[in-house]
């Protein structure tokens, strides 16, 4: 087995060989096919999450086959396509498992976090937090970041709620997806991205999106609600700026800087601001129906599971449209 494993944060992945691990119970043992390359694995190398397990094996948006199924696990067999996402287990007994809020459960694992990932030939995870994956619509490539861009940007979406004009801050793999999703709903989507990137906002209209622009720029009418996915805090007050009054700001990225003091009267008029936490197996479930209903258009550049620095480099640059995906 190859792993990519980080031993501290803020050093590079190092290749490793270790050996096929077994599947205890109620897990799967997955022989990985693709893995997306997440901005939240960019946090974890770079040392801005504070909880992993080191040494980790990072990767969160896996698409593999099952190659062998632990005591217990029921609704799987070898050689079914499996996705395996960032929530990897919960404890199913605090208050928020049994008030069906499980992304907020005080005892989690999280893939590529605190258990080991993707970024390898094979990985174990637990059965009952694994995906299926709509067969007609994605190979496993473009498959991949479904796991998590497409998730946390699906539960953000929701979360915006039935916003007819939406602003997405970001275009990066998670907007790429979603601004295709509220297109196709007939919402009217607006991308911000950083001053001067024009490729990004091209990107971004050959997407469908009604205008693109820079983040401090005024979109050509206020917004019912607001994405942010860019892990960048002055971005809250400026698209509150932008939302209309009853309008909200949805924050979606697990790590974001510091947000600078505003005036009271950018929030006033019931506006609001959320964040977005983790995700739900509720959410993968309805998330992949909507994509057997609604297919997207996926953009991935690809890269060997040896090049996974390079990848993170190009996505801490910005060199990426879509979404990076590492493959065996």
């Amino acid at each position: 087995m190859r792993a990519m494993v980080l031993r501290e944060a803020g050093r590079p992945l190092e290749e490793e060989m270790r050996p096929i691990p077994s599947a205890g119970p109620g897990e799967l043992l997955i022989e990985v096919t693709a893995c997306g390359v997440c901005r939240t694995d960019l946090h974890v190398v770079d040392g801005d999450l504070t909880d992993a397990s080191y040494p980790v094996v990072p990767g969160h948006e896996v698409v593999g086959r099952v190659l062998d199924l632990g005591a217990g696990v029921v609704g799987w067999t070898r050689g079914d396509r499996v996705g395996v996402p960032w929530l990897g287990s919960t404890c199913g007994h605090c208050p928020y498992c049994v008030s069906l809020r499980e992304n907020l459960c005080d005892a989690p694992t999280f893939t590529g976090y605190t258990r080991d990932g993707g970024f390898a030939t094979h990985l174990t995870a637990d059965a009952r937090f694994c995906l299926k994956l709509p067969h007609a619509s994605f190979d496993d490539r473009t498959g991949a970041p479904l796991l998590c861009a497409g998730l946390i940007g699906y539960r953000s979406y929701r979360m915006a709620g039935k916003a007819k004009t939406l602003g997405l801050y970001g275009f990066g793999a998670a907007a790429h997806i979603i601004a295709q999703v509220a297109a196709a709903e007939g919402q009217t989507v607006y991308a911000f991205t950083r001053r001067g990137d024009t490729r990004s906002q091209d990107f971004a209209r050959s997407l469908g999106v009604a205008w693109a622009g820079a983040s401090d720029e005024a979109p050509p009418e206020e917004l019912d609600a607001a994405i942010i996915f860019a892990p960048v805090g002055l971005l809250v007050p400026e698209a509150l700026k932008r939302v209309r009054k009853g309008g909200r700001v949805v924050c979606a990225g697990i790590h974001m800087s510091d947000i600078p003091g505003f005036p009271y009267a950018d929030l006033w008029g019931e506006r609001e601001v959320r964040s977005v936490a983790n995700l739900t197996r509720e959410d993968g479930e309805s998330f992949m129906l909507l994509m057997e209903r609604h297919p997207v258009s996926v953009h991935t550049t690809v890269y060997r599971l040896s090049e996974a620095n390079t990848a993170l480099a190009d996505l801490r640059a910005g060199r990426l449209d879509g979404a990076a995906v590492l493959v065996p």
